[in-house]
């Protein structure tokens, strides 16, 4: 039997307006706290957007998620998982960024999760905005390149910005891949589309063998033959999932910084990660929602009901 200290409280208990927000009811477990190395999955937020170009906002979302995530019950209504009686999930707080330095802030959110990966857990994270993943990749692949599975309507694959800047949430595969923590044959990004500055980014991809599927490819296979071809990809080797909220249609996900239209719709948006079924996650996150783009919250439920899946789909191993 699971550990009722790792259940969070029913909406039947406890009205889901009350109590301290923390993702999905959890229990807060931080660095030191004495059940630390019992979490099998870490919900972690990293609230800082300084890599962003354009619209700022993604460093309030884990707020505004955690607030959101209280209506996430047990129990997923199609396949019948319930992750926290299969896994020990705790929310483990927030990494303390620099907002005044990129570099800094890097440092710190590798530190953390090098801390929580030491314990044996795995991530789940809520960003912050794409340039987040950078570091979390720099401690989920010490032990060696990793596959990836990226949602996105943007590549991220730029070299530079302004001249000569490398580090922006426009960049961070580019570095990536260049800094080996990432298996380029094993890396494939899909829902790409909206306008360009050039051919740079997906020259890059070309050449080094990242399987790039553009929104018009997407649309016309349809989400379980596109899906298919993700898991190949993907094959058996440990993989990160990188989910950036501008994947799903500004209709659906108004919150955030850069929104590109033609997308897939709010179910297409859950329906990707059901088809991550059988791929070995050594950690996930979802990135880019914007609290000051969607006041309302609903761009943040979709953040954190995508989240919700993605834990589905991560306490395979451990259920």
């Amino acid at each position: 039997m699971s550990d009722p200290f790792f259940h969070p409280p029913s909406g039947s208990e406890l009205p889901r307006f009350a109590g301290v927000p923390t993702f999905m009811r959890l229990p807060h477990v931080p660095p030191g706290h004495n059940r630390w190395d019992e979490v099998q999955i870490g919900l972690i937020g990293v609230p800082w957007d300084s890599g962003t170009t354009n619209r700022p906002g993604p460093r309030h979302a884990p707020r505004q998620m955690r607030d959101a995530s209280t209506m996430i019950r047990a129990q997923h209504p199609t396949s019948g998982i319930r992750p926290f009686e299969a896994a020990a999930c705790a929310d483990l707080g927030d990494v303390p960024p620099n907002p005044t330095d990129i570099m800094d802030s890097m440092a710190r959110i590798t530190a953390f999760y090098d801390q929580a990966l030491a314990a044996g857990m795995r991530p789940l994270t809520a960003g912050g905005d794409h340039l987040s993943t950078l570091p979390i990749l720099r401690s989920v692949a010490r032990g060696g390149p990793v596959g990836m599975v990226q949602f996105d309507s943007h590549t991220d694959l730029n070299d530079s910005y302004f001249g000569g800047t490398k580090y922006t949430h426009g960049t961070p595969f580019r570095r990536a891949v260049e800094e080996g923590l990432l298996d380029p044959k094993r890396y494939v990004a899909v829902g790409i589309r909206g306008t360009m500055y050039d051919e740079e980014d997906r020259d890059f991809a070309a050449a080094n063998g990242i399987r790039l599927i553009l929104i018009e490819e997407f649309h016309a296979r349809g989400v379980a033959d596109v899906m298919a071809e993700v898991r190949e990809i993907a094959g058996t080797g440990p993989t990160y999932i990188t989910y950036d909220i501008d994947f799903v249609d500004p209709t659906f996900a108004p919150g955030t910084g850069t929104p590109e239209v033609g997308g897939p719709s709010s179910y297409q948006a859950l329906d990707v990660v059901r088809e991550l079924r059988g791929v070995d996650i050594v950690g996930a996150d979802l990135v880019e929602v914007s609290p000051p783009f969607d006041a309302s919250g609903g761009t943040a439920f979709l953040g954190v009901s995508i989240m919700f899946e993605l834990l589905c789909m991560m306490v395979g191993r451990d259920g």
